[in-house]
């Protein structure tokens, strides 16, 4: 028999152009992009500006084991990156392997730079290597993480979440980088439901009609019908309930001890907190993990891990995760071109219900210990 045939995709009318930034200098992220910009196919899918002095960047080819890197004496192009060097790495003097100041400053003078490129329109997305976060606070950064200052570097009010992606699986959190004893408070109807639309626009815009999202409960065995919280009863479900009847397939809320188990059942899936969702993805995806800054205008990548100062410098950092936040960043800026040029829809469908009735809820609605 046959395979199917899939239909043609529309011709892009332009490029993507990503930015791209070493993250924390004393950490593995120089090496790491070295990596990835050394793979010619990268620069066949997109027009790539790095945001580095050449020196910085020589240092990273060498910790990356020599590794080459074609570069463009002028704009970045299909076989070649343009390296956009403002001769400032002497002012952020920092040493491999360290938490400092000058580390953190360093991340932020390039995520800034990055930036205004972004608002000049000269290019569509962020990949940035992994930042130290005690770095960046002594650096001046008083936003709880990246994201946070992320929008507010934009002027950005509008819903964001960071979003943690593990192969075919995306979560994205009500709350984040908080205290544990803030979690509770902070769950509430329109919290949580305002994270369950944003993961199904963003799962919507990178390809799937109609996500399948479930979301946690916070308290164990969901609650146990109040026994153990009421966060479910009063604000989890309510949300859950208010997102079918808005059109989006979504489902909850379970237990986080077993909703994971049958995450082949989900495109997405809604995390009450930080820790909640990103223990299970690490376990799914450690090497391979990618977080997207979600919400924000502008598509923004990195590695979901961290700037691992134990092997800087010594050629032992895998490109996986750094490779794969650079094809999730260009893949969802070729959507938004796509809908730009309406060669794809750019409304998206809602009122996509009813929804089937799985045995889903009967089997991970409960747990026993």
């Amino acid at each position: 028999m046959a395979g199917a045939i899939e239909p043609p995709q529309p011709q892009l009318p332009r490029r993507p152009r990503i930015a791209v930034t070493l993250g924390d200098p004393s950490g593995i992220g120089p090496e790491l992009i070295a990596k990835l910009l050394s793979n010619p196919a990268n620069c066949q899918r997109a027009d790539i500006v790095l945001l580095a002095d050449e020196t910085e960047f020589q240092s990273a080819r060498a910790d990356a084991g020599g590794v080459d890197v074609a570069i463009s004496p002028g704009a970045a192009g299909p076989n070649r990156i343009q390296v956009l060097d403002d001769n400032s790495a002497g002012r952020y003097l920092s040493t491999q392997g360290e938490v400092s100041k000058a580390s953190g400053a360093r991340s932020i003078h390039q995520l800034k730079r990055a930036l205004k490129l972004v608002q000049a329109d000269e290019v569509d997305a962020i990949v940035f290597a992994p930042l130290n976060k005690s770095s960046l606070k002594l650096a001046g950064m008083t936003e709880e993480d990246e994201l946070r200052w992320f929008a507010n570097q934009l002027d950005f009010k509008s819903i964001t979440s960071e979003i943690n992606i593990a192969g075919p699986l995306w979560t994205a959190r009500v709350t984040s980088h908080i205290g544990i004893e803030e979690v509770a408070q902070r769950i509430t109807k329109v919290s949580t439901l305002r994270a369950i639309e944003l993961l199904h626009r963003l799962r919507w815009e990178s390809g799937i009609e109609s996500p399948r999202l479930g979301v946690c409960a916070l308290n164990p065995h969901s609650g146990e019908n109040g026994a153990f919280g009421r966060q479910e009863i009063d604000h989890i479900r309510p949300a859950v309930e208010a997102a079918r009847e808005s059109g989006i397939n979504v489902q909850g809320p379970f237990p986080c001890d077993t909703i994971f188990i049958k995450r082949q059942h989900f495109d997405g899936i809604v995390t009450m907190y930080h820790d909640q969702g990103q223990i299970a993805m690490k376990l799914l995806s450690f090497d391979g993990g990618v977080t997207v800054q979600g919400g924000l205008p502008i598509p923004v990548a990195t590695p979901a891990h961290g700037t691992a100062f134990d092997i800087a410098g010594k050629n032992l950092a895998a490109v996986t995760s750094t490779q794969n936040a650079f094809d999730i960043a260009v893949t969802m800026v070729e959507r938004r071109i796509l809908k730009e040029s309406r060669l794809v829809s750019d409304v998206m469908p809602v009122k996509t219900g009813p929804f089937p009735k799985t045995t889903l809820v009967e089997i991970i609605s409960t747990s026993c210990c």
